[in-house]
């Protein structure tokens, strides 16, 4: 039995959210084929059980790898309560946790996206082009906060008892550059997500409530919320945030956010400079960091930047 532990102790465990296509799948390809054992999930059950039998199709895992699939819905409580049962039946303990399900809160035009992206050669910038390309509303933005933060959050608190078995615990939160803090207009609001010795998790919270509050009032510009796509980048804001609050609460785990790049996904409507094998290396390479590695940083696929 002693050898039998010893043995299970070295094989590393991953939990990857919304990973039934694009970023997220690749991150389980590339994590498999380094001897992980992934757990796929995704919302819906069959495109999850679908992409892992591609996965094995491909023979994609390493000889000590595999991937398997569980349902997860990040917004569901009982959902992320089964997650966290399989996991700690199977496997006892979870060494990689990557927070990838995210939903864009908006409603792109992606023939003028296409447009714009080969007229400037990458992402558009251009506020008031944005405004023909995307449409937002309330319930759209609930839901872009509800997943991109809130279930991320519940997923990783859920899933830290197991973590904290680990003796490697690595927490990967794939972000946007969308989400920095440049990006949003106003000062105090800036200033609070950014001021990281005194936040908390019921401040950030409290900024996301004030934004769907002003959100439905129409009061974004005017409250200094970002005019476009304004959810993703408030939820990714956020969760930035959250990065680097886990970082210093669990000084034994590495915890980075990370923007994959424009990735050609279906959240871009396949538009991008980059291929979803490409976005995954960010990922990947802080999931699988060395003990000496960074905590509470954010990172420009593999290269440190700001938030």
């Amino acid at each position: 039995m002693a050898e039998a532990s010893a043995f299970l102790d070295t094989r590393r465990h991953a939990v990857v959210t919304g990973a039934n296509k694009g970023i997220g799948l690749e991150i389980c390809r590339q994590l498999a084929s380094k001897g992980v054992t992934v757990v796929l999930t995704s919302r819906d059950e069959k495109s999850g059980l679908k992409a892992v039998c591609k996965l094995k199709e491909e023979g994609s895992a390493a000889p000590s790898g595999e991937v398997v699939f569980h349902q997860l819905d990040v917004t569901d409580s009982a959902s992320i309560d089964s997650l966290v049962e399989f996991v700690s039946t199977r496997f006892e303990k979870l060494d990689i946790l990557v927070n990838n399900a995210g939903i864009s809160g908006t409603i792109i035009d992606f023939q003028a996206l296409t447009s714009a992206v080969e007229r400037v050669g990458g992402w558009p910038t251009d506020e008031a082009e944005w405004k023909t390309m995307a449409t937002q509303n309330y319930k759209l933005a609930v839901d872009s906060a509800e997943t991109n933060y809130f279930g991320s959050k519940r997923v990783t608190e859920a899933l830290l008892p197991l973590l904290q078995q680990s003796s490697s615990a690595r927490i990967v939160n794939v972000s946007s550059e969308l989400g920095l803090l440049q990006n949003i207009p106003g000062e105090s609001i800036k200033d609070a997500l950014g001021e990281i010795e005194n936040l908390t998790g019921n401040q950030i919270e409290e900024i996301l409530k004030k934004f769907l509050e002003d959100f439905q009032q129409g009061q974004l510009v005017a409250k200094g919320w970002p005019e476009t796509i304004s959810a993703y980048k408030l939820s990714k804001a956020a969760l930035n945030a959250y990065t680097r609050l886990l970082a210093k609460e669990f000084p034994t785990f590495l915890v980075n956010s990370v923007f994959p790049g424009f990735v050609k996904t279906d959240i871009t409507g396949n538009n991008g400079l980059l291929c979803a094998p490409e976005g995954a290396e960010g990922p990947v390479h802080l999931a699988l960091l060395p003990e000496t590695g960074p905590s509470g940083l954010c990172f420009f696929g593999k290269e440190v930047g700001s938030f």
